[in-house]
């Protein structure tokens, strides 16, 4: 193979590896409720996580992104003293773009069961 002809491939080989170094797994949110269960009120947490470098068409720095979800549904449960899980869920997102990036924030709301 030339040294032209490597160029590309080098090149190619090196934006799959840092593209599949920005990947996560599916999350699950909350638990299966238990069957027999004790309903402890109103329950509510967010968590931002950022997007960031450059403008919006090439943002591909994740920072505390992928785990928003998860940090929010936490912070909903220990919003509620003895709480174990929430029941009821719903789940909103926002974003804000800044100069170089997106904040983008989780609010998760929901019952609070033990």
């Amino acid at each position: 193979m030339t040294r032209s002809a490597r160029s590309p491939l080098i090149l190619v080989i090196a934006a799959g590896a840092a593209l599949a170094g920005c990947s996560s797994g599916f999350t699950n949110i909350a638990p299966e409720p238990p069957q027999q269960q004790t309903r402890l009120g109103k329950a509510s947490g967010s968590a931002c996580g950022s997007l960031g470098l450059f403008g919006t068409a090439t943002n591909f720095v994740p920072m505390a992104l992928n785990s928003r979800v998860e940090r929010a549904y936490g912070e909903a449960v220990a919003s509620v003293p003895g709480a174990t899980a929430l029941t009821d869920i719903t789940m909103k997102e926002d974003w804000v773009w800044w100069l170089v990036g997106t904040s983008r924030c989780v609010t998760i709301n929901g019952e609070a069961i033990k």
